[in-house]
């Protein structure tokens, strides 16, 4: 039984309020983020306001969006995965007449608009290397590049493929990238700090006290070091699980000069891999399916506790931390 009903956008808003909390620039950075928005919003000529996504005013995660949403469904029952094509949809849509109602579909991975705006929250990286003694025009520049790379190579996808097909079988589709990503940062910077590793290897073993990479172990793909040895000391780390995808290479000897020594990532490109080798870093891999499972479980929780059953799928390892739950 539902204990607080909720809408689509209810949903999401619960998810949105939630990722900006654990925003690791810190919720002071994220308003004047939005301020900055809403002030080129005004500033915008009409012709250009008719293109610009309002939501984006109270929504900093431009690659985090509401995509199908018919604005009437109370949601008792959701479909949760990490990456969701067709066929989960078509799954939701099957569940519907088997009369097992999906009132939405979550994915993690962008889709859609927010496929498209994947590099604009990449910035967000800019402010996290300037609080690890990064000089913030260094961090600007070198991550310039890397965002407009990203911002092309996003744009010549299909990107409303999936969103057209959800519209067609009345499928509710959001998704939640960047602000789940954040309750993973934040989940893992505090339990590493709690913890406080002093090898790589017992930061390996710390990170596999975790049931979502226990799973993944036993997938063949848990927590490994790709950079160090197991007798390294971790000395200053840098969790980096937010912020889009993976930041330039460039940024690693910078990264090094300015005191840190390793690296925590869900995954990472052999190019910086081996930039963060070239500057005698260390670099720890968590896992990519995990970590992001991770991330959408603590969200998932939230809406578990107020009583909205949850149905996994694509590769989502889901974890309840609700109090009773197994």
């Amino acid at each position: 039984m539902v204990k607080n009903m909720l809408t689509v956008k209810q949903v999401f808003d619960l998810g949105l309020k939630l990722g900006m909390a654990a925003d690791p620039r810190g919720s002071k950075i994220v308003r004047k983020y939005l301020d900055r928005v809403k002030k080129d919003f005004e500033e915008m000529k009409s012709e250009d306001k008719k293109y610009f996504d309002k939501s984006l005013l109270e929504n900093p995660y431009t690659d985090s969006l509401i995509h199908n949403n018919d604005e009437k469904t109370q949601v008792k029952r959701v479909l949760a995965g990490i990456d969701i094509g067709s066929g989960e949809i078509l799954l939701a849509s099957q569940l519907n007449e088997r009369g097992k109602a999906i009132d939405l579909v979550i994915g993690h991975h962008p889709i859609g608009r927010a496929l498209a705006g994947l590099h604009s929250v990449m910035d967000m990286t800019v402010d996290v290397y300037e609080s690890f003694g990064m000089p913030i025009h260094m961090a600007e520049k070198l991550m310039e590049e890397r965002i407009k790379e990203v911002g092309r190579s996003t744009h010549p996808v299909n990107n409303y493929q999936l969103i057209d097909l959800a519209k067609i079988l009345k499928v509710n589709l959001i998704n939640t990238h960047t602000f789940t990503d954040n309750l993973v940062q934040k989940f893992i910077q505090e339990y590493l700090n709690k913890k406080q590793p002093d090898t790589l290897g017992e930061m390996v073993e710390t990170l596999m006290e975790i049931p979502e990479y226990q799973e993944a172990k036993h997938c063949g793909v848990g927590p490994k070091i790709i950079s160090g040895s197991p007798r390294n000391r971790v000395g200053k780390f840098l969790i980096e699980m937010t912020g889009g995808t993976n930041s330039s290479s460039k940024v690693y000897e910078s990264l090094s000069r300015a005191g840190v020594s390793t690296i925590v990532g869900m995954h990472m490109r052999d190019d910086s891999m081996n930039k963060a080798n070239e500057n005698n870093m260390n670099v720890v891999i968590a896992g990519h399916m995990s970590s992001d499972s991770l991330g959408m479980n603590l969200f998932l929780d939230e809406l578990e506790k107020k009583g909205i059953e949850v149905i996994p799928c694509s590769g989502l390892t889901r974890i309840s931390r609700v109090k009773g739950k197994k």
